[in-house]
């Protein structure tokens, strides 16, 4: 059966979030001049602290998605300024500190992001205390980054980014299930938290040099951080979309749709 015209709505709200994120342009506004400048002006060494502290963040994550969210399942409208305002305060504490508190709050941000992230996929029918839906929510981080060069160029940057982490989600879905966390250095999970990282990266870089201009403080961290969750509750929220219409109509027919809008 087709999908309805109301669906089809929903799906094409969808695809402009997923596909038109802009959070580089957001940034820069911040920053005052392009954010891709800014990253090519970070040292060596603090792109390296930029990669060490999103791989940190997102094990964290992981340990969080997999241990505690969905404890208080929801289908109430989401939560989306309550998160954002906290997010905020996080980031004003790191923005008076600027990258050197990158390492301490980027894990503070993710973990308040993940838990929007669930809040959304609770209020889009998703059980977020179902193991498949939690791994759903750490994936959204790997969404609305600039494209991967494995992408295969034929498919939407959406769809070419699920489909790069289909079988790391697969098998570290296989591993949570049989043995937990108890072995969290597993290679299945460690890969998918290296693909989801390879693509969170980019948006932590873009952050990280518009956090280092020294003049926006902590008043600055605070935009910062606001426009970060911003962009992952309406990355979460076209995904959970797409999700929720699969599930109505089928994989396949919501994707037909979704490229030919």
């Amino acid at each position: 059966m087709p999908i309805p015209k109301g669906e089809l709505a929903q799906l094409k709200r969808a695809k402009e979030i997923l596909e038109n994120p802009g959070i580089a342009a957001k940034l820069s506004s911040i920053a005052g001049s392009p954010v891709e400048r800014g990253v090519k002006l970070l040292p060596r060494r603090w792109q390296k602290s930029v990669h060490s502290a999103t791989e940190a963040a997102l094990m964290k994550a992981l340990d969080v998605a997999v241990r505690t969210l969905g404890d208080n399942a929801r289908r109430a409208p989401s939560r989306d300024r309550m998160h954002k305002f906290a997010a905020a305060a996080s980031g004003a504490a790191g923005g008076a500190f600027g990258l050197a508190a990158l390492a301490w709050e980027l894990p503070l941000s993710t973990t308040l992001m993940l838990r929007s992230i669930a809040d959304i996929a609770a209020a889009e029918g998703e059980d977020p205390r179902h193991l498949e839906t939690r791994l759903a929510c750490l994936t959204v981080f790997a969404l609305g980054s600039t494209r991967d060069a494995s992408d295969n160029a034929a498919e939407s940057g959406y769809f070419a980014a699920r489909s790069a982490l289909a079988t790391a989600v697969t098998e570290a879905t296989k591993h949570l299930a049989q043995k937990g966390l108890a072995k969290s250095g597993a290679p299945a999970l460690l890969r998918l938290v290296g693909l989801i990282g390879a693509r969170f990266g980019i948006v932590v870089t873009e952050k990280a040099a518009a956090q280092a201009i020294p003049i926006l403080g902590a008043a600055g961290g605070a935009i910062i951080n606001t426009i970060f969750i911003g962009h992952y509750q309406d990355m979460a929220r076209g995904h959970f979309i797409v999700r929720r219409l699969e599930k109505i109509h089928g994989a396949e027919p919501v994707r037909a749709a979704y490229e030919r809008l």
